[in-house]
């Protein structure tokens, strides 16, 4: 009976051990999936240190095909990493070779992987990183609560555009794309640093954060800002839920009442898309509607 006994126990370590080892090969596995995903790309892939953020961060470049040097490029930064990207990549082939757009260079800025940056880094300062619909209490001031969108936006203007055209031909033609909380930091960019980009795409931005202070700082930044020829495209799908499809048409009202000169707006809603689903339709409306304002097709501000 002790041997049998001994026995067991030795059996139960061994399915204990075997079944650890299972789970955290599962695991090991999920991880690395994910971090392929996430933050790997089919494009150049380049870590840059930020002394504004104080961190690494990665960045994913698409080159156009058959690269040249000695020949000056549009640069889009898109704040969403490998979402979509592929989408970028296959939209700017067709339309470059149907001749309605220029061929581009793609620098994506992923989120950290091991870290939850996305709302520190995309979430407007007068909002708070833990988003939340109802308006934020009076008085819920700490500093901590808010997004810094602000440093995230000087890491680009002072450290990322820096070091691009250091290592790339680029020229002025610039554009900033975002989706989501990427579209609110869009908005943001906007109406700080106006100057910084040519065109601004905004796909299903999210300006409902409390109680849509992005739609009433918007609106304020609109009346107050001057703009030289500047594009800003906004889409939302139309199977979005009522609180974003809301705070989308009250950015849509204060374009309308404010009317700021210089600043030439499209917009579209993408038929049943829901809210992942509106940036994959959104891209090529939004570069070739970007173009046709480049070429004075659109609300010529020229």
């Amino acid at each position: 009976m002790y041997i049998q006994g001994g026995i067991v126990k030795i059996s139960n370590k061994i399915k204990i051990i075997t079944a650890t080892f299972i789970f955290s090969s599962i695991t090991i596995y999920i991880v690395y999936t994910k971090y392929i995903e996430h933050y790997t790309s089919h494009f150049i892939d380049h870590n840059i240190y930020s002394k504004v953020l104080d961190e690494d961060r990665k960045i994913f470049i698409r080159l156009p095909k058959n690269y040249n040097k000695k020949q000056s490029y549009p640069l889009i930064i898109k704040s969403d990493g490998n979402f979509n990207l592929k989408r970028w990549d296959e939209t700017i082939k067709n339309l470059v070779e149907s001749k309605n757009i220029d061929n581009s260079i793609i620098v994506a800025i992923p989120n950290l992987f091991w870290t939850d940056s996305r709302n520190r880094d995309l979430v407007p300062p007068f909002a708070r990183k833990d988003v939340k619909i109802e308006a934020r209490e009076i008085g819920d001031n700490s500093p901590e609560i808010f997004g810094r969108a602000d440093v995230f936006l000087t890491f680009i203007e002072t450290e990322l555009i820096p070091y691009i055209e250091s290592h790339y031909n680029v020229n002025n033609n610039r554009v900033l794309t975002g989706f989501s909380a990427g579209g609110s930091f869009v908005l943001y960019t906007l109406i700080t640093k106006p100057e910084l980009f040519s065109g601004y795409f905004a796909f299903s931005p999210a300006a409902w954060y409390d109680n849509s202070v992005v739609v009433k700082e918007f609106k304020s930044g609109l009346d107050t800002t001057s703009f030289k020829p500047t594009f800003l495209y906004l889409t939302l799908g139309g199977a979005e839920n009522e609180i974003i499809t809301g705070s989308f048409k009250g950015l849509l009202s204060a374009i309308d009442l404010i009317s700021p000169v210089n600043l030439c707006v499209g917009h579209s809603y993408s038929k049943d898309a829901q809210h992942e689903e509106n940036p994959y339709v959104s891209v090529p409306k939004a570069l070739t509607s970007y173009y046709k304002f480049r070429k004075g097709e659109l609300c010529d501000t020229r």
